[in-house]
């Protein structure tokens, strides 16, 4: 049996978060209004910056955005701004996070990974930092490679889970060997079902969920990566 490491890339290997790059592009090129970003979108980045609302839920209002925006786009449109945001910002990663990427493929282990943003920027970072295989959100396109505005989600814990369970189907991965990372709640079956999780400056529900876990508790590993330092906590350290 094989060994896996399951990465998810926004706000684990990626700084700041794929999606928010992606809508400042759209705004850039003018396929979203840039209004939109100031009456939908920022009153719940500010909330999240003031402590008073939650990652995921500014997220979320992102993601619904960018379905809205999608649609009419043709294929080669997304694959044009993913290629340039890999271009230009792909190297804005964790340190910790791309040395265990670094470590994982030097063990020999499949170095998979697992994330809600588009498959069109998965596949330009899956060729820059070398993934065995990754999953991916995918936006469906017509007979004309148009995109309709329908999404098969990948960004949530149930989807990350089945995902786990296809890869393992798929290259007879042993779980009770294998890694994973991952720093929201959506991450949160992913870690749960691996022997070695730990988790990248995790949002606050993320450890709130992990809490109410003791299974997951126990085994988990915190990493909070800062300007050049590196810290390791045990939940109950938080």
């Amino acid at each position: 049996m094989s060994t896996a490491a399951f990465f998810d890339i926004d706000g684990t290997l990626f700084r700041e978060g794929l999606i928010t790059e992606i809508f400042k592009k759209l705004v850039t090129y003018e396929i979203v209004e840039p209004d939109r970003w100031y009456r939908e979108v920022q009153p719940e980045f500010e909330n999240w910056k003031k402590r008073q609302g939650d990652y995921d839920a500014y997220m979320m209002k992102m993601m619904n955005i960018f379905m809205d925006a999608v649609r009419g786009l043709h294929k080669t449109q997304m694959e044009f701004i993913a290629r340039n945001i890999v271009a230009q910002k792909g190297e804005r990663v964790y340190v910790y996070t791309r040395d265990r990427i670094k470590w994982h493929k030097a063990q020999g282990h499949k170095v998979i990974s697992i994330s809600g943003s588009p498959s069109e920027f998965i596949t330009e970072f899956a060729k820059k930092y070398g993934f065995y295989d990754f999953a991916a959100s995918e936006y469906k396109i017509n007979s004309d490679s148009y995109y309709t505005g329908e999404v098969i989600p990948m960004w949530d814990t149930d989807s990350k889970k089945a995902a786990v369970d296809r890869f393992i189907g798929k290259y007879n991965i042993d779980l009770n060997r294998s890694y994973a990372y991952g720093d929201t709640s959506g991450d949160f079956n992913m870690l749960k079902m691996v022997k070695h999780p730990t988790t990248i400056n995790p949002t606050r529900e993320l450890i709130e969920q992990v809490k109410e876990d003791p299974e997951l508790a126990e085994k988990l590993q915190i990493v909070v990566e800062r300007k050049d330092m590196i810290y390791k906590l045990r939940v109950d350290q938080t």
